[in-house]
């Protein structure tokens, strides 16, 4: 039975003989070992007239969260996620995604054009790709409530929960390897 554990009768004896000595204590644990923030690079190439808008929603992700920073890619890097302006609806490939992947932002203008705030929009997309789906409705003090909080929230700041998961989708252990879901999220209200 232990060899089918993996543990060998003299670790097992070992085990045994410290768990019941008296006063014995177990060696307090190490403390965690903060690892590097998880670097996502974005292209903002193609983001036409909103590229500062994305510069933007990307300072408030890198200013609210700690393992993962989003940065635009430098010339000749690979970036992971891609903005591009176009006509319709806001929308984004649903992440996490990781180093090496691919994700998409359409920067849509038909939200920019019916009023809607368009920091709070690259924020928002940006979140889809950081593995935050839409929770509609929702009030202006949430990000990912997207349209459903009106033309009048100019909020770009995700909220502590928000901003929980993202520090756990890329967080060191099995929460920092929740698998991309890949689905388009469209943002229309």
């Amino acid at each position: 039975m232990l060899r089918k554990l993996g543990i060998g009768v003299m670790a097992a004896a070992a085990i045994v003989t410290l768990s019941s000595a008296p006063g014995a204590t177990a060696a307090p644990a190490p403390a965690p070992e903060r690892t590097a923030a998880t670097t996502l690079y974005y292209d903002d190439s193609q983001a036409g007239e909103f590229k500062s808008a994305v510069a933007a929603g990307a300072e408030q992700w890198n200013s609210t969260v700690q393992n993962v920073k989003l940065a635009k890619a430098p010339a000749g890097t690979r970036a992971e996620i891609t903005v591009i302006a176009d006509d319709g609806w806001p929308r984004a490939t649903l992440g996490p995604v990781r180093p090496g992947g691919r994700a998409t932002v359409w920067f849509g203008r038909q939200a920019v054009n019916e009023g809607y705030d368009t920091t709070r929009i690259a924020s928002h997309e940006l979140g889809h790709s950081l593995g935050l789906p839409d929770m509609k409705p929702g009030p202006c003090s949430s990000l990912m409530s997207g349209s459903t909080a009106g033309v009048s929230c100019t909020n770009p700041v995700p909220n502590a929960t928000e901003r929980a998961q993202v520090e756990a989708n890329y967080g060191g252990g099995f929460a920092g390897l929740v698998p991309m879901d890949g689905r388009i999220v469209v943002d229309a209200p």
